[in-house]
């Protein structure tokens, strides 16, 4: 019987096989040649028929298992019927095997806010970059990200006509992360990943700051940390407002469930709460380790210009 898991175990094993119709639906539309792209708010604020359909996905089957939730996604869509076919019902039994953490065995549903990225990495996306796409879906609890999936659907898409393409990520404080294999840079390295498409003096000064050994610029936040828990760089830094809640709730998940950590440029925590804004107006700082080496470099003058 269902009711003798709690509620948050019970969301993150439905939002695990959410997740992975939301990659299947990523790779089918791809497949099918239309992205059905449409600029936003600017050239590099897109939006695809991808986005649309696995908002609609995510939001929809989880407010049919889950109706109080309060579920916040990236896109602004009006409402419509949502095809059935886009319905996933399903949970991930192997993560209602794992016990969950006693801090959070009497939460609510009403209590917890969801935040959704349908695709992360949207330019990257339609530019065929494709392994720096994810599907992000972050759990919230009295303002603080406790739980988060993270999908890639094109991982392994370069192994080969016979790999299988995709994996899901999912972790939850004070149990762990899974789906991955934990590692560092090696030590002593300094290698910073940051924006490719949204690249400015503030950016470029920051990353400067760090003094690092080698700087990669890729798409998306849950791709910035799957580099740095899978020990391809050692910090995120991203100096700009343009990161947003549903960016960064899943990804911090994981990363704070490994001992890494995820702030703002002042080092505040970011908060997660429904009433929040949406706009992560002063930047983001990430580390699996070395934390207080990356923010002690951060220019006063980066501090200045972003105000939380």
């Amino acid at each position: 019987m269902a009711s003798r898991h709690t509620v948050l175990m019970r969301l993150v094993a439905s939002a695990y096989s959410i997740a992975q119709k939301a990659g299947m639906i990523v790779r089918r539309v791809i497949a099918e040649g239309d992205l059905g792209i449409v600029e936003k708010t600017c050239a590099t604020d897109l939006q695809t028929k991808a986005d649309r359909l696995v908002q609609m996905s995510i939001c929809s089957s989880l407010a049919r298992k889950f109706p109080k939730l309060t579920i916040i996604g990236e896109e602004d869509l009006p409402p419509e019927e949502v095809d059935q076919e886009l319905i996933e019902d399903g949970q991930w039994e192997e993560i209602l095997k794992q016990p969950c953490p006693s801090q959070y065995s009497d939460i609510k549903e009403e209590d917890l806010v969801v935040w959704v990225d349908p695709l992360d990495g949207t330019k990257e996306y339609t530019e065929g970059l494709l392994d720096n796409v994810t599907v992000l879906i972050g759990i919230a609890y009295e303002g603080k990200a406790i739980a988060g999936i993270i999908n890639q659907p094109y991982y392994n898409y370069q192994a080969g006509p016979d790999a299988v393409l995709g994996r899901t990520i999912w972790g939850i404080l004070g149990l762990g992360a899974f789906g991955f294999q934990l590692k560092e840079v090696p030590a002593g390295k300094h290698i910073i990943t940051t924006t490719r498409s949204h690249n400015s003096k503030l950016v470029t000064d920051c990353v400067t700051a760090m003094n690092p050994d080698d700087v990669l610029r890729v798409g998306g936040a849950g791709n910035k940390i799957i580099q740095l828990i899978e020990g391809k760089a050692s910090a995120y830094v991203f100096a700009s407002p343009g990161c947003k809640k549903w960016d960064t709730c899943a990804p911090e998940v994981i990363l704070h469930a490994v001992g890494g950590k995820l702030t703002d440029v002042h080092g505040n925590a970011l908060q997660y709460n429904k009433e929040v804004k949406h706009m992560n107006s002063a930047g983001v700082l990430a580390t699996l380790r070395n934390y207080d080496y990356y923010a002690s470099r951060v220019p006063e003058s980066v501090k200045k210009a972003l105000v939380p």
